[in-house]
């Protein structure tokens, strides 16, 4: 199996996107979750009456609303600023001067081209300028910014910036593997593949640096 590194070396530099903002209108949050889910609750019905389902059976009757509630409270949750984690700081009393990762981190997203799932795992390392971030925080930012329709290279991106502004620092990186459901469960079908996204702010450019975060990555851990 090929490392990361290698798999990084595969990628080069041609993930990067030309904007870490998601495509939103200007009125898209005029409406409140309620009036979004009753309308998009119409539109589940006439998707699935279109595809010849019969609603009135006991098992799909329900699936409208469950679906609205679904992509309005759940998995495209983050697309709503009022829901962005608060990402408390705290000194770095322990004066603690290398890098910090948290590595593995569950990631669930979903494709904006076909709407299927991204599963996946984030890794996500940074070293202290005299600040540092809770732990938890870290996973709530992976999660918030996963929750919405997604490309993976932005979803990188956004992770990096947001921790760089919350901390005050551009030593931030993160590497993503990720499966994606568009490419494993249609068109090709290929069930093996997965994608590798890497975005390196301040000392990770470095190629020391940041060789030594993705050995960090790499090494199996053990309870």
């Amino acid at each position: 199996m090929a490392t990361y590194e290698e798999l990084e070396d595969q990628l080069g530099n041609d993930h990067i996107g030309n904007t870490a903002e998601n495509p939103l209108r200007a009125d898209a949050f005029e409406l409140t979750d309620d009036e979004k889910i009753a309308s998009i609750k119409i539109n589940v019905e006439h998707i699935l009456h279109t595809l010849g389902m019969d609603l009135s059976d006991g098992s799909l009757k329900g699936t409208p609303n469950r679906v609205a509630k679904m992509f309005v409270k759940e998995i495209f949750g983050g697309l709503h600023p009022n829901k962005k984690p608060s990402p408390s700081t705290f000194d770095n009393n322990y004066k603690y001067g290398e890098m910090l990762v948290e590595k593995n981190i569950t990631l669930y997203s979903t494709c904006e081209h076909h709407l299927l799932p991204i599963i996946g795992r984030a890794h996500v390392a940074y070293i202290s300028n005299g600040n540092v971030i809770g732990l938890s925080k870290m996973n709530r930012i992976v999660d918030y910014y996963a929750k919405r329709p997604q490309v993976q290279e932005r979803l990188t991106m956004q992770i990096v910036q947001e921790l760089q502004q919350a901390l005050g620092t551009a030593d931030v990186a993160c590497v993503i593997d990720a499966k994606h459901l568009c490419v494993n469960s249609r068109g090709i079908r290929d069930i093996e593949s997965s994608t590798i996204t890497a975005e390196y702010g301040g000392q990770f450019k470095n190629e020391t640096k940041r060789n030594e975060f993705l050995a960090y990555i790499n090494l199996e851990t053990k309870f």
